[in-house]
């Protein structure tokens, strides 16, 4: 039921509304499929398998069996595959971000932006695939020695959130194969045709089948299918990007069985400006980590401390910039430089924070509420001043365009307000002092720091956090990989 006159591609073939099964496209047994839906205009344009916990267990049996051939390739093969998919990525980098500006609303050039970040990973992971050392050792007993071998842990399974499509799935993806792992992804509902696009290309370059299976469902089923796989007794290691609230319960589905876990959740991350930060810097940063795809990412600034000395200063200026930069609308408009949100449960919550920080005294300053112009599940940037601890956006994660600002006067004050947070995703600050600089990098409760930056995120830096941001590493040397990996000890007595 593809809408092709919605969504023109150079390589229709790449379109697939079918999940990958052992190498085939298949649907569920039961025949029911869901919709996908353009965010940006609400309108249905294609439709994909619902599958459901009776389907699980054949992605798995394949996954299984693909890996006990896979796991027996020499890294420098994985590597060749890994180098051939990015190749083929790279190539096809339009039509990827064509389908993702559809599934998820962000504008063209972010998707294009992102099919860029991500193919970063499938490099790294390449050169990563044979890196992978193990160690001999001499212990105290003269005449023994020890080994400890790096073998890759088995099937693995990937639960993604929709608003990083492609950078969430070659992330983990190229990881997982670069170590020797099968792999099964779970994609969101709304965004299974860019996963289906990168699995199709990951055959192209030579990818054994049923190495890199794709299951698809509805918001309906995912629960009960996530857990399945979750608690199948072939999976061993699940990797998780979402809430913490839905982390929390797939740790608990993992720890039947005592999966290995890496877990990429919310994040309730301060943006810090000080008086002798550089303000046009940090305002051209937080244009970027606040609105870019609308707001919608872990890793985005959730509340904004300014120093008393600038405080009104950059509120005019990061008002202005807004005012005159942002124009929201549909992804494929070039003029766009905010699309939508993916869902309209971003609406709903972004309405009820507007509202609580209003009735409890904040200030807004540019828009507030629903563009009335435009259909799909749109809202204006919005930039409220005077915020205060007691509101919704100071205790919660936004995920969406509305920019809080809070007014401080120490440092001490600064580092308080902003680890006052169970979250530690990540945490960012403007300054020119060396001194503070340090002591900011050791105070901050949070897994990355971004110091005078607000971008973090590379394939050669460990992303992950503290507290309830989850646990483990993805990308970075050594760590990631790590997390695909189980360690074997051998120890040999030598003869006189």
């Amino acid at each position: 039921m593809t809408n092709y006159d919605l969504l023109q591609l150079n390589d229709p073939s790449l379109l697939h509304e079918a999940s990958l099964l052992n190498g085939k496209w298949v649907q569920a047994q039961s025949g029911k499929t869901f919709d996908v839906e353009d965010p940006g205009s609400r309108q249905v344009f294609a439709a994909c398998p619902t599958n459901e916990v009776a389907d699980v267990d054949q992605y798995v049996v394949t996954s299984q069996k693909a890996f006990e051939g896979y796991r027996l390739e020499n890294p420098r093969t994985r590597a060749k595959i890994l180098l051939k998919w990015h190749e083929l990525i790279a190539n096809a980098r339009e039509d990827i971000a064509k389908i993702m500006v559809y599934e998820t609303g962000k504008p063209m050039v972010e998707a294009l932006g992102e099919v860029d970040y991500a193919l970063g990973f499938a490099w790294w992971f390449a050169g990563e695939a044979e890196r992978i050392r193990g160690s001999v050792a001499q212990p105290s007993i003269s005449d023994r020695r020890t080994f400890v071998i790096k073998q890759p842990i088995g099937v693995s399974v990937a639960l993604v959130p929709w608003n990083f499509p492609v950078a969430m799935i070659i992330r983990k993806v190229a990881a997982a194969l670069a170590a020797g792992c099968s792999m099964i992804v779970k994609p969101s509902p709304e965004t299974p045709l860019s996963v289906n696009a990168l699995a199709d290309l990951a055959i192209r370059a030579g990818l054994p089948a049923g190495v890199l299976n794709v299951i698809s469902t509805d918001n309906e089923n995912t629960p009960a299918v996530s857990e399945r796989l979750c608690k199948h007794p072939l999976v061993r290691k699940v990797t998780f990007t979402g809430s913490t609230r839905v982390g929390s319960i797939v740790a608990k589905h993992c720890s039947e069985g005592l999966k290995k876990v890496t877990m990429e959740l919310g994040g309730n991350c301060p943006f810090i400006v000080f008086d002798d930060g550089d303000l046009e810097q940090a305002v051209n940063a937080l244009m970027i980590l606040k609105w870019r795809t609308a707001g919608q990412a872990c890793t985005h600034a959730n509340r904004v401390y300014v120093q008393s000395g600038v405080h009104d200063k950059f509120t005019r200026m990061i008002t202005e910039a807004t005012t005159q930069k942002i124009r929201v609308g549909h992804g494929t408009d070039p003029s766009t430089t905010m699309g939508p949100l993916t869902t309209s449960r971003g609406i709903e919550k972004l309405e009820r924070h507007v509202k609580d920080a209003v009735k409890r005294g904040g200030k807004v300053l540019c828009g507030g509420k629903k563009p009335a112009q435009l259909n799909g599940h749109f809202f204006e940037p919005t930039i409220i001043s005077g915020m205060t601890s007691e509101m919704l956006t100071t205790r919660e994660e936004i995920f969406g365009p509305l920019l809080g600002l809070y007014k401080f006067d120490t440092e001490e004050e600064a580092v308080q307000m902003a680890n006052d947070t169970s979250m530690g995703l990540a945490s960012y600050f403007f300054t020119k002092s060396v001194d503070r600089t340090w002591r900011l990098l050791e105070n901050l409760e949070a897994g990355m720091i971004g110091m005078n930056t607000g971008n973090s995120s590379c394939a050669e830096s460990p992303f992950g956090g503290i507290k309830e941001s989850g646990y483990g590493k993805e990308a970075g040397k050594d760590v990631a990989i790590e997390e695909y990996l189980i360690s074997k000890t051998g120890t040999l007595t030598v003869g006189a």
